[in-house]
């Protein structure tokens, strides 16, 4: 296949966008502290001060679950299986974001303080557990890790003829740089930014296809054109040999290999638990049910556009492989959805792919790094090496990690881009190696009686015998054991499906063997976060700092007068609203609306997911109904309109929760550009309540102080407030 763009604009992107990310990651960061204060502690770096509101966790759900397979697997699917591969894959990965939610209230209401659920993990069944749950979480993150660059390699090789060695090293140089400036707020701002790009490119792939295109120009035309391609070329299994239907046997066999597979990669995924961690009280719920709705739109619609265009277009002069078909090589590679584009838009449709899947690619890396980091800093490192590291320590390695991580990362991927492994390959492959962790580590949180025998040993039994269900059924049905062999739908369906149910079997088994443990949650709240508060006065009060570093003011007589540093006032600050009424009242408050949430979560978590995976596909599957001509527009006008919605939430919604903050740093600039820099040094000053560590650690203090209340206490206090 042709390349559509020169070697230089795949370079051009990996490295020089990456590096300019980098750079607007650096002087966001300053931006923050100079003009809200916020400082980079440990803390701050893997949890951004739990304190990130609803519409920036569904921004950061959405970009971190939208990966390089999201964009290019679902457009596969479409491609192999019809319309039911894009829904197949939306539903089948969009449940457990929902469902996850549950368990993001759980743990902000048990655990208030943990930074990993690892650190929850061990707490509850001791090091030996907690060592297991280390090994699944950091193999996740490896395999999810691979998936990006192998498939993000792959497609930016297909359409620059950039090294795909190269690419493997170069894509992670950017994100590997802003994440340890930034951290996990790093994380969340790319996010958001890359979110924009992506949801205003597949708006862009929709409109011309359905709307704009020479070639297809209409939904009738499309539902046309693949009709027509049906009756050439059959899909097996498909009703009447379709690819408009909902019927599709190995549709279907992907829809389980997907639920399963997925639920190890989000409950799995230390990722995920950074957001609900760093997500404020209120803010867990709707930001995780927000980003899951979000989100399904992404893979549905792109799929539904992308890789039914590809279909339609195959028999047309200007399809990249005319006039064979995409080999089995290139839509295991993922290229369906760069080569759909280029014969839809040319050129414009190349670069378009390019950009999308590098925002796709670095945004959901940098989540993995501060996964992996949070990890090896508080789990290993403060868990085992130093349980007295102070915050510059855990930072130093948090640093570290980052850096031989992707390092390492890059090293694994190039291995298995050598190997011929592809990203659908391992996207497949996941579930049946991590899955079985899924059932402990959620009853981690649910079911007090499980006990640290089966917490430890079910994960291991169940890996165990998936891999061997696996390649048993690989070998029993196609009699080798290859690439190609193992990756069939059977073999695949089966060790996701033995790796995912065995522990439900198993931890029931083994914990009224060995007793149920009767945990005590309250035993939860003794994790601690990291006693910070002399690096963040030293920050705060350094004289060569930010505001500091500008010439001396004036005093009435006009002499040189030092400016005062603020410290002073944020400590005796902190310490009268941490222990004030109000503060202790509002803390008190977020534990009652926890307790709330998480019942409302429950239900709208199972709503949800039975309207997605039972109520909507399952009578259109089951009747094997074939999508007429205004039934298929409608089916794309749904999409187009999902689509919006996700934009408002995830774009336009961040910007109004976040007006506050961004007039602030605004006016912040204003003033410093304008020559005005004591108004912001006076501003400070008579507002410390306002600035970011002080509320962080007010948050913190008055959290502690309620948690010491008993009930009588807090009625008394709502008597005094009122």
């Amino acid at each position: 296949m042709t390349h559509q763009l020169p070697q230089g604009a795949g370079y051009a992107i990996v490295v020089g966008l990456g590096l300019v990310f980098a750079a607007a990651m650096i002087l966001t960061t300053f931006i923050l502290r100079r003009y809200q204060r916020e400082i980079i502690t440990s803390e701050e770096f893997s949890t951004a001060g739990r304190s990130v509101e609803t519409g920036l966790i569904a921004a950061a759900v959405v970009s971190s679950w939208t990966w390089a397979a999201t964009l290019l697997t679902s457009s596969t699917q479409a491609y192999k299986y019809g319309v039911s591969g894009p829904y197949f894959y939306a539903a089948g990965a969009c449940v457990q974001v929902i469902l996850f939610a549950f368990l993001a209230i759980k743990a902000k209401q048990k655990a208030p303080e943990a930074h990993t659920y690892l650190e929850i993990v061990k707490a509850r069944y001791g090091g030996a557990v907690h060592g297991v749950f280390i090994f699944f979480a950091i193999v996740t993150n490896i395999l999810v890790t691979s998936m990006l660059l192998t498939g993000g390699s792959a497609t930016i090789n297909d359409l620059t003829g950039m090294n795909t060695t190269a690419c493997i090293f170069l894509l992670p140089l950017g994100v590997m740089v802003y994440t340890l400036f930034g951290g996990i707020k790093a994380t969340f701002l790319t996010d958001y930014i890359h979110t924009i790009a992506i949801i205003v490119i597949i708006m862009t792939f929709a409109f011309t296809a359905y709307a704009t295109s020479s070639k297809l120009g209409s939904p009738g035309k499309v539902w046309e054109l693949v009709t027509a391609a049906g009756q050439a070329h059959p899909v097996s299994g498909n009703a009447e040999g379709s690819y408009l239907t909902m019927h599709s046997r190995s549709g279907g066999i992907f829809f389980v290999i997907n639920i399963v597979g997925n639920f190890g990669t989000v409950f799995l995924d230390n990722g995920y638990w950074n957001k609900a961690i760093a997500s404020s009280p209120a803010s867990a719920l709707p930001g995780y049910v927000l980003g899951g709705l979000s989100w399904f739109a992404i893979p549905w619609l792109t799929a539904t556009t992308m890789g039914l265009a590809c279909i339609a277009l195959e028999s047309d002069p200007s399809f990249p492989s005319y006039p064979q078909r995409l080999s089995s090589e290139d839509v295991s590679a993922g290229l369906v959805l760069p080569t759909a584009a280029v014969a839809i838009m040319g050129k414009g449709g190349a670069v378009a792919t390019l950009f999308m899947v590098f925002m796709a690619v670095t945004s959901a890396m940098s989540a993995e790094l501060i996964a992996v980091s949070s990890i090896v800093s508080y789990d290993i490192y403060k868990g085992y090496i130093n349980p007295k590291a102070s915050g510059k320590n855990i930072i130093v390695v948090s640093h570290a990690s980052v850096i031989f991580f992707s390092v390492a990362m890059s090293g694994l991927s190039t291995g298995f881009w050598y190997a011929g492994i592809s990203m659908t390959y391992l996207y497949l492959l996941m579930g049946v190696i991590i899955s079985a962790a899924v059932v402990p580590a959620s009853l981690t949180l649910l079911w007090k009686q499980q006990n640290a025998i089966a917490a430890g040993v079910s994960p291991v039994l169940g890996t165990i015998l998936a891999l061997m269900s696996w390649l048993v059924c690989t070998h029993s049905e196609y009699g080798e054991i290859n690439v190609v062999t193992s990756s069939e739908d059977n073999p695949m369906l089966t060790g996701n499906v033995v790796a995912l149910l065995s522990p439900l079997v198993f931890v029931p088994i083994l914990t009224y063997i060995f007793k149920p443990q009767n945990f005590d949650w309250e035993i939860l709240k003794n994790i601690k976060r990291v006693d910070e508060t002399e690096e963040i006065e030293k920050a705060i009060s350094s004289p060569e700092e930010d505001l500091e570093s500008s010439e001396d003011a004036e005093n009435a007589n006009g002499e040189p007068e030092k400016l005062l540093p603020i410290t002073s006032k944020m400590e005796s600050l902190i310490k009268t609203m941490s222990t004030s009424h109000r503060e202790i009242y509002r803390a008190k408050m977020e534990e009652e609306h926890l307790r709330i949430a998480s019942k409302k979560a429950g239900y709208l978590c199972m709503f949800l997911a039975i309207a997605l995976l039972v109520v909507w596909p399952m009578p259109m599957y089951g009747s094997s109904y074939i999508f007429s001509r205004k039934f298929f527009t409608g089916w794309v006008a749904v999409g187009i309109i999902w689509i919006f919605f996700s934009g408002f939430s995830v774009i336009i919604f961040p910007l109004f929760e976040g007006r506050n903050g961004i007039y602030t740093s605004l006016r912040g600039i204003y003033w410093d550009l304008s020559g005005q820099t004591h108004k912001l040094r006076e501003w400070q000053e008579s507002n410390p309540d306002k600035l970011h560590v002080v509320q962080s650690q007010v948050s913190m203090e008055a959290r502690r102080s309620a948690q010491l209340m008993d009930a009588d206490n807090i009625q008394e206090l709502d008597e005094v407030l009122k």
